[in-house]
């Protein structure tokens, strides 16, 4: 064999070598953990900013909720306030234990029809939530008011803020984070720059949460090292008689 051609096989498997660790770490992902996703790093980017989810998704049951079944043909079965457990199941009659955490109203309808099927001929079923969690954003950090808010409908991130009391003298402007839940429990991350959409009037990139939203305001570079800097004394700014 040639010189030439050993050091070409000796190149490719470098090169080969050198990407595998790479492949493993980005295209693992264990199942379960929390991640987040910065905006080079989404999955869904448009001109490098990420594009989460339509907003008009919709209302997932949860733990603590309620609601009512009623059967067209079959009212004997018929359950009103049927309660989600702390671990996502109901008890229903005549099907036991069925896990509905997760799930929309047409899905759970469609679990009850397929359950109800084993013991009923094509059952008529409607639901209606009773008992729900109202939509909530969470504003933490450098704002007046940090805490968890009702979220309205079509709330944008700057009318979140205003709603949390405003920025406070310690806030970075440039810098406020969004961070979404989404069903698969990842965390996504998104950098919004205010001041710069406030400076230029223009408010088309302030984006619309998403129930369960948070966002977040970091401390800006002064307020981070003020607590270092010299305090003057009453004695130094003060005239001396």
């Amino acid at each position: 064999m040639k010189s030439g051609q050993i050091s070409a096989i000796l190149m490719a498997s470098f090169v080969v070598a050198a990407a595998a660790p790479c492949v493993a770490q980005n295209g693992g992902r264990a199942e379960g953990v929390a991640q987040v996703v910065t905006p080079a790093a989404s999955p869904s980017t448009a001109n490098g900013t990420p594009q989460f989810q339509q907003r008009d998704n919709r209302y997932q049951i949860e733990p603590g909720d309620s609601f009512d079944i009623t059967f067209d043909l079959n009212p004997e079965f018929n359950q009103l306030g049927v309660a989600v457990q702390p671990d996502g199941f109901v008890t229903l009659h005549g099907v036991g234990d069925i896990k509905v955490q997760g799930q929309t109203v047409p899905e759970l309808t469609s679990t009850l029809r397929q359950a109800y099927s084993k013991i009923l001929n094509d059952p008529m079923i409607s639901i209606v939530l009773k008992d729900f969690q109202k939509s909530y954003f969470i504003a933490d950090g450098q704002v007046a008011r940090p805490g968890k808010y009702d979220l309205r409908a079509n709330t944008t991130l700057t009318e979140a803020i205003a709603i949390a009391g405003g920025f406070t003298d310690a806030s970075k402007h440039s810098d406020v984070r969004l961070y979404r839940r989404v069903k698969d429990g990842w965390a996504f991350a998104q950098v919004i720059n205010v001041k710069k959409m406030e400076l230029k009037g223009d408010l088309t990139e302030d984006p619309h949460l998403h129930p369960g939203d948070m966002l977040f305001v970091p401390k800006n570079r002064y307020s981070k090292i003020r607590a270092f800097l010299p305090t003057p004394t009453l004695s130094a700014i003060s005239p001396t008689y």
